[in-house]
């Protein structure tokens, strides 16, 4: 399958397993708190990611690592808690649409960082998209007045973290295999993880033994599994054969999953805020501009 194909069934895969990815956040949040959630959600993710891609990591070339470890920590490790924390004054649905300015911030950042040039149809594309989230959150926050939203600000904090891993990504590791960057994301962050798992009390044999835990972890483990190791590869993948803003709108795509499961999970939403979904998904189309079109045939 052509890249300019495959890149868009990326896209919507990432776009249903995130947009799953905080309703099990709030489920888990039930009976971990957000800094053994965090935690438990990078060892988990490690731990799948090094048995089934292990040898991957000899890929990774010497010079190669210090951006990997940066990756890690900006892409996973800082977002990890900044959702989980977020999630337990607003809602998952929220969250999920705050992450939309994602696409926004990595236009910004490459072209103010990386020196990546402004093509109008992406701006265009980001503008309305970023819209569209926009009146999202002023419906939502009218239809839940009693949400904390200073913990807005978490959410978008994660979205500048994401922005700028996806440019380092395309710039500096666009050579390295997709399952070697994911890999070597979970690596580096497995001592900083289970130094904070020993100071929240985890390993605590009541705590772990209780039933409410036992579900928050199984709710974990499939955010773990789904949420974080096979759609962390699916991105680094989705990022090398697209570009950092193409690849983040898949956070445009997030909400309108999110919203569904909300809905599930008796969250309050209007006719209003579909329509405003309805504006992200123009915004995700005219953001994949057709200058990529001639590379693609290329590789």
């Amino acid at each position: 399958m052509p890249n300019s194909q495959l890149k868009w069934v990326y896209l919507i895969l990432l776009s249903i397993i995130w947009g799953s990815s905080f309703i099990l956040i709030k489920k888990s949040l039930v009976g971990l708190n957000p800094l053994q959630l965090g935690a438990s959600r990078i060892l988990m993710t490690a731990a799948v990611l090094f048995v089934v891609g292990f040898n991957s990591l000899k890929k990774i070339k010497k010079h190669e690592w210090k951006w990997v470890v940066l990756s890690g920590f900006l892409g996973t490790f800082f977002p990890a808690f900044l959702f989980a924390y977020a999630e337990t004054e607003i809602d998952s649905a929220i969250a999920s649409i705050l992450n939309s300015s994602v696409p926004l911030l990595a236009l910004i950042i490459g072209f103010f960082v990386f020196s990546r040039s402004l093509i109008k149809k992406q701006v265009i594309g980001v503008l309305i998209g970023l819209s569209g989230s926009i009146a999202l959150i002023l419906i939502g926050a009218n239809v839940n007045p009693d949400q904390n939203y200073w913990y807005a600000l978490l959410p978008i904090l994660a979205s500048l973290f994401y922005a700028t891993n996806v440019n380092i990504i395309k710039a500096k590791m666009q050579n390295i295999p997709a399952m070697s960057i994911a890999l070597g994301n979970f690596i580096a962050l497995i001592i900083p993880a289970i130094t904070i798992l020993w100071y929240t009390d985890f390993f605590n044999g009541s705590f772990l033994s209780s039933e409410q835990t036992q579900i928050s972890l199984g709710y974990l483990a499939l955010l773990a599994v789904f949420g974080t190791a096979a759609a962390k590869v699916m991105f680094n993948k989705l990022v090398q054969i697209s570009d950092p803003v193409f690849s983040s709108s898949v956070t445009y795509l997030m909400p309108i999953v999110s919203v569904g499961w909300g809905l599930l999970d008796n969250e309050k939403f209007t006719a209003w805020q579909f329509l405003a979904a309805l504006v992200i998904l123009v915004g995700v189309f005219l953001v994949n501009n057709n200058k990529d079109k001639q590379q693609e045939k290329q590789e």
